[in-house]
């Protein structure tokens, strides 16, 4: 079958990568020069199941209102005359009871444990590297009222069978010594030993090479203008360089893939949430971080690539702006300064602004749509690069139409019907 992946982000590209080895021809369409140059492109870095949670929690709308008045929030939204943004808030907002957030949090855990095991596999299969690191994650806690928060959480993970580990400051050094040189408060954290960290730029132009010995080709420098139907079926896709066709078509487009449906009658629930990065080069390697810091308290992360350091946070609801305003910057480097005060160079930081396809449920939207030959591997918000490979098996299980190692029928379009 002659397959057209619309997107090279590191979703399009595990998704090519895995449909190549099932035997199609696949051709994988993207506007930038190469793989992985928008929201792939810095991101936090981590491989975490064990912290794949909902946004929308029953606290989630006071929280909100506070963070409106607090100089360095985790969430900033800007309200405009946008019906995609009001008609976005409000599912999210349907999400916030106890008994979604239960039913969201267990479905997250699911396609991301399932990733991070198929992650393994591609890793002995191919031999992929990309600064791999597989020393956990720890959620770093700065009060006590912090701590006790987690109980809720716990309980999932124990209830999935994800190991984790309660520690308390003493413990939080043991596992990242650069800790100990901290100007902020530590109270204790929740490890995660199971999780990774990796780069997702470098992963996915490594992948994109191991699958374009496999036959896919990657036509980069390509704009998608609209993609045709005719009846049930889509008939083609146009480009600034003309129409290209195929059996089946795969949308990958993470924040624009609303955008492109809409003339096809197909709504997608998926909203850009701007997100930040610092990528700044590391000078003490003793005090630097060992693997993933989450802050909670300022929802930033701090995680060790090779010989850098990546900054990642902020949740800003501004369409598709992608401006790099200075308040933002600060946030992050009050962040990694306070943790980590002699690890980087700040003064030689790449700041970076990415657009996160976010849906209400924050669960990607995985599987077939109404139009037969028309498929979504999409919406996976700040998951991506954690449910990248699990999502991309998944879709050649769906297309194959065989069943997958994990339940699907919940990732689809269709729960929003």
């Amino acid at each position: 079958m002659r397959i057209i992946v619309l997107g090279a982000g590191v979703i399009g590209t595990s998704t090519a990568y895995y449909l190549a080895e099932e035997g199609h021809e696949v051709v994988v369409l993207d506007r930038q020069p190469g793989p992985a140059l928008e929201t792939s492109f810095a991101n936090a870095g981590e491989i975490s199941p064990g912290y794949a949670a909902p946004w929308a929690t029953p606290n989630t709308p006071w929280k909100a209102l506070g963070w409106l008045f607090t100089k360095h929030a985790p969430l900033v939204w800007r309200p405009k005359a946008d019906p995609d943004m009001v008609r976005w808030l409000w599912t999210m907002l349907a999400n916030c009871g106890e008994a979604k957030y239960l039913e969201n949090k267990a479905r997250l855990l699911r396609l991301a444990e399932f990733s991070r095991d198929e992650l393994r596999l591609l890793r002995q299969r191919t031999g992929i590297q990309y600064d791999q690191r597989t020393e956990g994650t720890l959620q770093l806690f700065r009060d006590a009222a912090q701590m006790e928060s987690i109980a809720k959480d716990v309980k999932v993970l124990e209830a999935d069978g994800v190991p984790y580990q309660v520690l308390d400051r003493a413990g939080c050094i043991a596992v990242e010594p650069g800790l100990a040189n901290a100007t902020v408060p530590v109270a204790g954290g929740l490890r995660l030993p199971n999780d990774e960290t990796g780069d997702c730029f470098k992963f996915s132009n490594e992948l994109a090479a191991i699958a374009e010995r496999s036959g896919v080709e990657f036509r980069y420098n390509e704009t998608i203008e609209r993609i045709d139907r005719d009846g049930a079926l889509v008939s083609g896709v146009l480009t600034d360089r003309g129409m290209v066709r195929g059996d089946a078509y795969v949308l990958a487009l993470g924040s624009y893939s609303p955008l492109l449906v809409k003339r096809l009658g197909l709504r997608l629930p998926i909203y850009p949430i701007k997100g930040y990065s610092l990528t700044l080069p590391i000078v003490d390697p003793d005090n630097a971080p060992q693997s993933t810091v989450i802050d909670d308290a300022y929802k930033v992360a701090v995680t060790r690539l090779g010989d850098r350091i990546r900054v990642a946070g902020t949740a800003e609801i501004s369409g598709y702006d992608k401006q790099l305003p200075p308040n933002r910057r600060e946030t992050l480097e009050l962040v990694v300064k306070g943790l980590y005060p002699r690890a980087g160079d700040l003064a030689a930081a790449a700041f970076w602004s990415g657009l996160r396809p976010m849906t209400p449920d924050t669960t990607p939207i995985v599987g077939s749509t109404p139009i037969s030959n028309l498929f979504t591997n999409t919406g996976h918000g700040t998951y991506g690069w954690t449910m990248a490979c699990g999502s991309g098996r998944i879709l050649a299980d769906v297309i194959a139409g065989r069943p997958s190692a994990i339940r699907t029928e919940d990732l689809g379009i269709g729960r929003y019907h």
